[in-house]
């Protein structure tokens, strides 16, 4: 946050709010302050779709990355409202002192390696996406301190094992995944760790998709088992089932509670019915 309030970080259509543009940033940082929680498409008009960011928005998102403010919620269509961080954040945890930039990169570091259990530099570096000179830095202290174990596993780079990540455990769960969920975030992790090779491939022509065009992976016990081209058809009230794909090593019941997932999803979503082409 610190470096983006020096104009160091973020995205450069951002950076320019700390510096020049820093007067047009702290205005609306003032309204924020009078008038309470705001998105960008409260403060200007005409501007829709997740790429097409406005002045506005671009100001607000450096307001974000440099702590000024923080997000109080987010409206159904996942647009990010805004508000000051001491309305949202509880006061103990603002009073609480800044660590340094070593201490916090080594802290977040830790975290990673405990929520992964095992993992490579790159798997650590990208759960709290530090840059790679400071992950390098913090895993190498971690290493000399004993908190990082190195191990090896056929097939992968070199990895880590946390001293306190416990022995895994059995998941007797289902789920259909976001493409965006932490178990299949990083890609090459869950192609390492299922066999389970996952893009997205919305920006693929139409002819060269391989399963659809929004395909979510479903998690059966510890397996990802299929996956799942869907669509909400809200129109007709119906969850849209374009095409679902098992994988070789599907279990038996994966296709029934899969079948169960998609009627949770339908209801979620409001819809009544779940069409299967």
């Amino acid at each position: 946050m610190a470096r983006a309030d020096r104009g160091e970080a973020g995205y450069g259509s951002m950076r320019a709010f700390a510096g020049e543009r820093r007067p047009e940033a702290m205005t609306l940082l003032a309204r924020l302050r009078d008038e309470g929680p705001l998105a960008a498409s409260d403060l200007e008009r005409g501007r829709t779709g997740w790429w097409a960011w406005s002045d506005a928005k671009r100001a607000l998102e450096w307001l974000f990355y440099a702590g000024h403010v923080t997000t109080a919620t987010r409206r159904r269509s996942f647009e990010r409202v805004y508000d000051l961080a001491e309305r949202v954040i509880p006061p103990a945890i603002l009073a609480r002192p800044t660590p340094s930039e070593t201490d916090a990169q080594r802290a977040l570091t830790d975290r990673a390696a405990r929520a992964l259990g095992v993992a490579t530099a790159g798997d650590l570096r990208d759960y709290f996406r530090l840059d790679p000179a400071a992950a390098r830095t913090a895993i190498e202290t971690l290493v000399e301190e004993g908190a990082l174990i190195p191990v090896t596993i056929p097939g992968w780079p070199v990895a880590w094992r946390h001293r306190d990540a416990s022995a895994p455990r059995k998941v007797a769960a289902d789920a259909l995944l976001a493409p965006f969920d932490p178990l299949v975030w990083r890609r090459d992790r869950a192609e390492r760790l299922f066999a389970f090779r996952y893009r997205i491939e919305i920006y693929t022509p139409a002819d060269r998709r391989q399963y659809g065009y929004y395909v979510l992976p479903f998690l059966h016990g510890d397996r990802l088992a299929a996956r799942v081209d869907v669509k909400a058809d809200r129109q007709a009230g119906r969850l849209l089932v374009h095409a679902i794909h098992l994988e070789p090593d599907a279990s038996p019941t994966a296709r029934d509670a899969l079948d169960a997932e998609l009627t949770r999803l339908a209801g979620w979503l409001g819809l009544e019915t779940v069409a299967t082409s």
